[in-house]
């Protein structure tokens, strides 16, 4: 009989390639997601309520799982949502983990967290890190900064503007380093760590890391893009993303999250845990990137859209 193994968020960008990891490895997968409505048809995945009002639901939901693989974040605040109440809903999630007798948890966290950060995003992170310590499970956490592969957004949205506009701005000299990893990549490395006993931290980092500029000229000669990419102060990235978000009906970019990359939190010098080298895999994928944009807002705020029947469309 094979394992039961619980991924938050399986419907979802990184969750989904971690349930496609564990299902080639014969483990059966089981959800818990508040986006049940964005489940594939016909989906072998078990899909349960990720609701943090009813710890006791989320309990029942752990009862039989061997590792709870644990996705859930939020990239940026808004409306009810912060980084305060990600940290309180993932206090949640563990204590009815241990409630439920989980025999590990896996947990996605960022490179650099830090309870001292300036950055609420990486204070946050820490916070849940060191929540999940004090449940007493044997855990593993990876540190990822970026990622990159399937159908991720910040690749494929820079590759969506610099096919469209005639000048890519980077902020300051553009030097800060970027070390994102597949997304394969990091499912694989998870579903190692839960197989394993033990407590472990390990930051999830592909082979290569380039500078922004290098990273955004990688992606620009891969598209055939002619913009121009131009050096502008680093304040006015976060005022230019701002001015394109209104007609995107999107977060483009936050002033965090510029001035986080731009301090040097989305690179490590920890050993690769990924093989898949980022150069390679956007020339190889050059032709597909950028075609369509990616919307945050629209994947993690706005409930989907049903496709209309053909006696809809008539």
């Amino acid at each position: 009989m094979s394992q039961v193994d619980v991924v938050t968020g399986a419907f979802s960008y990184s969750g989904a390639a971690i349930a496609r990891e564990l299902r080639a490895r014969g483990r059966e997968v089981r959800t818990l997601t508040g986006h049940p409505e964005r489940a594939p048809a016909g989906t072998p995945i078990d899909s349960r309520p990720l609701d943090f009002t009813d710890p006791a639901g989320l309990a029942r939901s752990l009862a039989d799982a061997d590792t709870l693989y644990n996705t859930y974040w939020v990239r940026f605040g808004r409306g009810t949502v912060s980084h305060e109440t990600a940290v309180a809903n993932s206090k949640i999630l563990f204590s009815a983990a241990a409630e439920a007798g989980v025999r590990r948890i896996v947990h996605v966290s960022i490179t650099h967290p830090s309870a001292d950060s300036v950055y609420p995003y990486f204070r946050g992170k820490a916070a849940v890190e060191q929540a999940l310590a004090e449940t007493g499970l044997p855990h593993a956490i990876a540190r990822p900064a970026i990622l990159f592969g399937g159908d991720g957004v910040l690749v494929n949205n820079i590759a969506w503007l610099l096919r469209r506009l005639p000048v890519f701005a980077v902020g300051g000299s553009g030097k800060y380093r970027v070390r994102g990893i597949h997304i394969d990549d990091l499912a694989r490395l998870l579903a190692d760590l839960g197989a394993q006993d033990g407590s472990t931290v390990v930051d999830a980092v592909g082979p290569q890391s380039l500078t922004f500029h290098e990273m955004v000229d990688v992606i620009r000669r891969a598209v055939g893009s002619r913009a121009l990419v131009l050096p502008v102060p680093g304040a006015v990235i976060p005022v230019l993303a701002g001015v394109l978000s209104v007609p995107l009906r999107d977060t483009l970019l936050t002033a965090d999250e510029y001035h986080a990359m731009a301090d040097g939190l989305a690179d490590s010098d920890a050993p690769a845990t990924g093989q898949v080298v980022f150069s390679d895999w956007v020339r190889e994928h050059g032709a597909e990137l950028g075609r369509r944009y990616a919307n945050e807002l629209d994947r993690h705020f706005r409930p989907v859209q049903p496709v209309p029947s053909s006696a809809d469309a008539a």
